[in-house]
């Protein structure tokens, strides 16, 4: 994990405020379209609203606790998108070719995109399963779980035999192994997410939410990396015969390092506060199914950018760029890393932005960036040049990274305390298992026009177009908190 990220400076601890228990209910008071929310005074008496109940628990709150339980998370995060994104590296270059056998490339390949988008359809059922979880016995238990379920299967597909060795069992192992890691995966982001913001100070979530984000371009280098350091050493023979399994198998000693550092981990003090006041919720599915499914809309849509445009630049790309262009796996991998490695000051900044303007409108105007460089982008990746491919991925994912870094706020934002786990991992995994197809799909778009690039681009703006009338409609169907801009 790089050191050095810049977190917030520390302030003094504000007082505590002697919030008392809770119903949830919506507040009374709306959201102007500026994202600046006028919001009600704490209601006297007995009982008030769930959004003053967590505005009193996260009150108490010091920014130096605010960044432990934040770089507790990132680092889980940062394992569960290495695990994730070395399913999707070996999409493009592995298992086409060690799992699946057909004489048709292109077809090899959707095969091998298909499988890696099964994975991301096990997502939302996971999410339901650990979001239900994480709303009835506390998000820290719940992240302990999904950290290591996903360490596990990751090290468990290193070791499956290929098609070679055992037939037609190779894929349905890998596909069943995939599916279960799609499980955990569904519960992983959403709790580190929830357990984040609701450890930070309302007026500082934001720039705490973006940190969590970093570990999608850190899962990125180390797996990129990974592999990239492979075709390095070992010649193709051996890569395809065992190099390709040593960043599966190092997930292994990873999880042991992610599990004590997750085990240190704080529970969100408004999960407490929801506990001591009787108001965690019997039917978290049901409710959050009945009450807001359309925040659920918006927040999958908000997210839809961040996951399926980075799966779009990077996987497709990747192998777009080795069987259509010709171009080599080092280069390929060499242009996801450098994106990476560029979309980690992006999400800092981007967070930095939200806590000043609003996240809502970070992502609208970070969707509409992405829009307009989309074509362009991909011209340079098309030019051929290796250099220009490189930096044609590497604009692509710096402007989807704005929407990145603020979804989870916007995401968190979207749904009540007894609930959020819940919702969150409702929209980011219905992002998710949409967003899992985007290789497949754009294979086959690219393939029905002699593999012309146009249809990929075409993509990138409709999608990107999406998340950016997101962050129009979210801060109107938002929580209303105090000194907090959605």
């Amino acid at each position: 994990m790089p050191s050095g990220i810049p977190l917030p400076d520390g302030n003094d601890p504000r007082a505590s405020s002697g919030v008392v228990s809770a119903v949830d209910r919506e507040p009374d008071s709306h959201h102007d379209p500026g994202g600046r929310n006028e919001h009600p005074e704490p209601q006297s008496g007995p009982r008030t609203t769930s959004a003053n109940l967590e505005a009193g628990a996260t009150r108490q709150l010091t920014e130096a606790e605010a960044r432990k339980v934040t770089l507790g998370a990132l680092v889980g995060t940062a394992m569960e998108w290495y695990d994730f994104f070395l399913f999707s590296a070996a999409a493009a270059l592995v298992f086409n070719v060690q799992y699946f056998t057909n004489e048709n490339a292109a077809a090899a390949a959707m095969a091998s995109f298909a499988t890696f988008g099964v994975g991301l359809v096990a997502r939302p059922i996971g999410g339901m399963i650990f979001g239900r979880m994480g709303d009835k016995i506390g998000r820290r238990k719940t992240l302990m779980v999904t950290i290591v379920g996903i360490g596990i299967v990751t090290g468990l597909i290193g070791m499956l035999p290929t098609y070679a060795a055992i037939g037609i069992f190779a894929p349905i192992l890998l596909v069943l192994l995939r599916v279960v890691q799609g499980l955990f995966v569904g519960g992983e982001w959403a709790g580190a997410m929830t357990i984040v913001v609701e450890n930070a100070p309302l007026k500082h979530r934001a720039r705490y939410a973006a940190i969590p984000q970093i570990g999608s371009p850190i899962g990125t280098i180390l797996s990129s990396g990974g592999f990239f350091l492979a075709t390095l050493f070992f010649s193709q023979q051996n890569f395809d015969s065992f190099g390709w399994r040593i960043p599966f198998l190092a997930a292994i000693p990873m999880l042991l390092l992610a599990i004590w550092i997750r085990s240190k981990l704080d529970e969100s003090p408004v999960f407490q506060e929801l506990m001591e006041s009787d108001e965690i919720v019997k039917a978290p599915i049901s409710t959050t199914l009945r009450e807001s499914w359309k925040h659920i809309i918006i927040g999958m849509a908000a997210a839809l950018l961040g996951v399926g445009g980075f799966y779009l630049v990077t996987t497709f790309v990747v192998w777009y760029g080795v069987n259509v262009l010709g171009q080599t796996s080092e280069t390929m991998l060499l242009g996801t890393l450098i994106a990476a490695v560029v979309e980690i000051p992006v999400l800092i900044i981007g967070g930095r932005l939200g806590g000043m303007f609003g996240a809502s409108r970070v992502v609208l105007y970070g969707g509409i960036v992405s829009a307009l460089i989309a074509f362009p982008a991909f011209l340079l990746i098309d030019s051929g040049n290796p250099v220009l491919v490189v930096l044609g991925m590497t604009i692509a994912v710096a402007a989807l990274s704005f929407p990145y870094a603020a979804s989870g706020t916007v995401l968190t934002g979207l749904f009540p305390a007894k609930t959020r786990y819940t919702g969150v991992a409702f929209a980011q995994n219905t992002a998710g298992m949409l967003s899992g197809f985007v290789p497949l799909l754009t294979t086959a778009m690219v393939a029905s026009v002699d593999n012309h690039w146009w249809p990929a681009a075409a993509l990138l703006v409709a999608v990107s177009l999406f998340t950016a009338f997101a962050g129009i409609v979210a801060p109107r169907m938002s929580q209303d908190l105090p000194d907090f801009k959605h």
